[in-house]
């Protein structure tokens, strides 16, 4: 399954401090996600993805967030530095779920 989706990136409230900065998957994908990988989770309930954002592809997991009832994926920083975007930025993602 790959989802393409814009984001705004946005940093962790309860991170703040380490700037782990993330996007919301749509609600509508994280429902087929969910429903396509059943019970086949990881630690935290999270599955395995590569992504590309821009010109970078690397492999990553995302992580279910209950409180909005989406996934969220890391955008980690050598990431956010080549593709020269940052928390508020508005970005391209392609997530393709692996090993699942």
């Amino acid at each position: 399954m790959v989802v393409i989706f814009d984001a705004e990136l946005w940093i962790w409230d309860a991170r703040r401090s380490d700037t782990w900065t993330f996007v919301s998957l749509p609600g509508e994908a994280s429902e087929e996600i969910r429903d396509l990988a059943g019970g086949s989770r990881r630690g935290f309930g999270s599955l395995r993805v590569r992504v590309t954002v821009g010109g970078s592809t690397w492999k990553t997991s995302i992580f279910p967030d209950s409180a909005h009832g989406t996934y969220v994926l890391p955008i980690k920083r050598a990431v956010r530095t080549a593709e020269a975007i940052d928390a508020g930025d508005i970005a391209t993602v392609n997530v393709e779920l692996i090993d699942f």
